[in-house]
């Protein structure tokens, strides 16, 4: 995993071109059954993928916390939501509550998250792949395959399914 994570940027920035131009014609004329064809490359993909061994998206970036996701973080820790977002949140440039600081800090050393059940959306959607309108998360997805391998792959066989 090691290896493939460190080849992951390269791989992605030399496919970035491509994959821009996939989907802006993807984004023109999407296919009828997208979200079947997507649903079904995610899920082959995520039989074969242990996220445990990875956590490249908890050590490299973090997810963007709705006031949904603070208050029910903040009631598993017994908390108000305020003292959760002083502790461990910050506002970034967008507007967003975002973490403080990357790794994740309720990533363990082992790879699993200490608020699994209680995750972020945005965690319990990484990499969005399955996603309905896909074709509407280009500019996320060019992102995200140089984070998640599996997203790479999912799109590299997207590609071949639908057509180049």
């Amino acid at each position: 995993m090691k290896q493939i994570l460190k080849e992951l940027p390269k791989k992605a920035k030399e496919k970035h071109n491509e994959n821009r131009k996939f989907f802006t014609k993807l984004k023109k004329r999407p296919p009828k059954n997208l979200d079947y064809v997507m649903q079904e490359l995610h899920d082959e993909e995520f039989e074969r993928t242990d996220c445990l061994e990875c956590a490249n998206c908890c050590k490299t970036t973090g997810p963007l916390f709705t006031k949904a996701d603070v208050g029910r973080i903040a009631k598993h820790f017994r908390q108000k939501p305020q003292k959760f977002i002083e502790q461990y949140l910050r506002i970034d440039e967008e507007n967003d509550y975002v973490l403080q600081q990357v790794p994740c800090t309720f990533l363990g050393a082992d790879n699993y998250c200490s608020i699994y059940d209680v995750r972020p959306k945005a965690c319990r959607e990484f990499p969005h792949t399955d996603r309905k309108k896909f074709q509407q998360i280009s500019n996320l997805t060019l992102k995200n395959v140089a984070i998640c391998p599996a997203a790479f792959n999912i799109v590299e066989k997207m590609k071949k399914a639908i057509g180049n």
